[in-house]
């Protein structure tokens, strides 16, 4: 039978998706067959499976972790906050609908048989299976219906691994209290914890095990210290924009607004890795450095109502001055469509709003209809012929002059729009700055050296280096059990 282990946490962001990623690469370093799987995820950072549709791209690196093709199963249930629609939801790679959070709630139950129908699919020839809970199972006035923690664990009959997060505090009250608040049912499906993020002498927090041992009896499967290789993997979802840090100085220094509703905003990655690129994220009441060369305008689940966020933070004005200097700008996918005249909207699929105005710094207009653009796309770049890889995730239609100018061509088809100075460009390609070729010759047309640097074998490394620090810190005899 295939074998199946559940990480829920104490709290949001206690580091559950690094860990399973780093179990899934521990297991497929012992030869296994290892599948990760998350009934419910909410977050725009969505990746395309191998096998077409949606998921969370944490799921997408925890497949590439378990060095297998992704698959829609592994994330039957995708969130996708928006604007004033709610959320879009995603069921098994496809939309389903939307619903406000208060409506979800009811929808969650009948939701249950598309978690249980993936769960049964992702463990078909897998010996084992890694699920990734979300948020915290302590949230008991969400415990009705809940399809994400406690709902699946007990209706599928998997262990649960209690994650708690040392680094913010409060580790051992947050242990023992989701042990108080439990159901006995929920209590019972619980085999032990482990505590992440230690940072010194982890024997100073032997008396820390004891006392949550005399609270509730359950083993602690070991103590993770703060993994340093994590940064070097994508960002994860809305949570990490929290701890989105300035890079340190750099030869070329970019630009980033942080819009509301920003999307895939790990396209940004290979960038911040660059040891001569210096990352600049700009929050609302921050106003956009004038010493920057370059600005990206990310992706977003909502262009509209990102719009209307980034005239009222004023950066529409700092975009025009940076252009005036002769700065360049790069939009990808919702952040494409900002940069042209218009953006109309007959559906009705973002809001009320008909008709908005863009940037007006390419010639372009975009059309939104209810049809998505989902895929995993080859390319190549037209101002340098460079390889290019990425997907695509999008709504609308987008026409002009500028597009006679492409950025790229995309399985055979001409993709984006450049002025006609070069300076002003944008793509509905995800993930094009992971092209090694292309995010080279990119820093070389800014004057730097750009070294061909591998990007995905950084990650690969990283990886590994997780799946080492775990065999090193969890628990023997718990991870001979689990892994054999």
């Amino acid at each position: 039978m295939t074998k199946a282990i559940m990480l829920q946490g104490t709290g949001s962001d206690v580091g559950k998706t690094v860990l399973v990623a780093g179990l899934c690469r521990l297991a497929a370093n012992r030869g296994l067959s290892v599948r990760p799987f998350k009934p419910q995820n909410m977050s725009n950072n969505a990746a395309v499976a191998d096998d077409g549709g949606e998921i969370g791209r944490a799921q997408w690196l925890q497949s590439m972790a378990a060095r297998v093709r992704s698959s829609v199963h592994m994330n039957p249930i995708l969130l996708k906050p928006q604007s004033e629609n709610g959320s879009q939801i995603i069921v098994q790679g496809k939309v389903w609908g939307q619903a406000k959070a208060r409506d979800y709630q009811r929808l969650k139950p009948q939701l249950l048989d598309y978690v249980l129908e993936s769960f049964s699919q992702v463990s078909t020839g897998a010996d084992l299976v890694v699920v990734e809970g979300a948020g915290s199972p302590a949230e008991i006035n969400l415990r009705a219906g809940d399809i994400a923690n406690m709902g699946f664990a007990t209706r599928a009959g998997v262990p649960v691994v209690l994650v708690g997060d040392i680094d913010r505090g409060g580790v051992i009250a947050s242990l023992v209290g989701t042990h108080a608040i439990l159901g006995e049912d929920d209590r019972g499906a619980i085999s032990g914890y482990i505590i992440n993020k230690f940072r010194g002498d982890v024997s100073l927090f032997d008396d820390g095990i004891a006392a949550v041992d005399r609270f509730t009896a359950w083993p602690c499967f070991g103590v993770v210290p703060w993994l340093k290789a994590a940064s070097r993997l994508p960002a994860e979802d809305s949570v990490a924009l929290e701890r989105l840090a300035r890079g340190e100085a750099g030869a070329l220094r970019i630009t980033v607004p942080v819009l509301s509703r920003i999307a895939n905003f790990d396209d940004l990655d290979p960038l911040k890795a660059e040891p001569d690129v210096e990352l600049v994220f700009v929050r609302q009441g921050e106003r956009m450095p004038v010493d920057a060369q370059l600005i990206i305008l990310p992706g977003s689940k909502s262009t509209v109502a990102d719009l209307a966020d980034l005239r009222s933070a004023g950066w529409d004005a700092d975009l025009a001055a940076h252009v005036r200097r002769g700065g360049r700008v790069i939009g990808i996918c919702g952040g494409y469509q900002m940069l042209g005249r218009k953006v109309h909207d007959p559906e009705g699929i973002e809001g009320s709003a008909v008709e908005t105005d863009g940037l007006a710094l390419l010639d372009i207009e975009t059309v939104m209809a209810s049809e998505k653009t989902v895929r995993n796309s080859v390319a190549f770049s037209v101002e340098h012929g460079d390889p290019l890889s990425g997907y695509q995730i999008h709504l609308g239609v987008t026409r002009g002059a500028d597009c006679n100018r492409p950025f790229a061509i995309v399985d055979g088809m001409p993709d984006g729009a450049r002025s006609g100075d070069g300076r002003i460009m944008g793509t509905y390609l995800h993930g094009l700055f992971a092209s090694d070729a292309y995010r080279s010759r990119l820093l070389q047309s800014f004057g730097l050296k750009g070294e061909m640097r591998n990007y995905r074998a950084g990650v690969e490394l990283a990886l590994d280096e997780i799946a080492a620090e775990l065999e090193t810190h969890l628990d023997a005899r718990w991870l001979g059990e689990l892994l054999g």
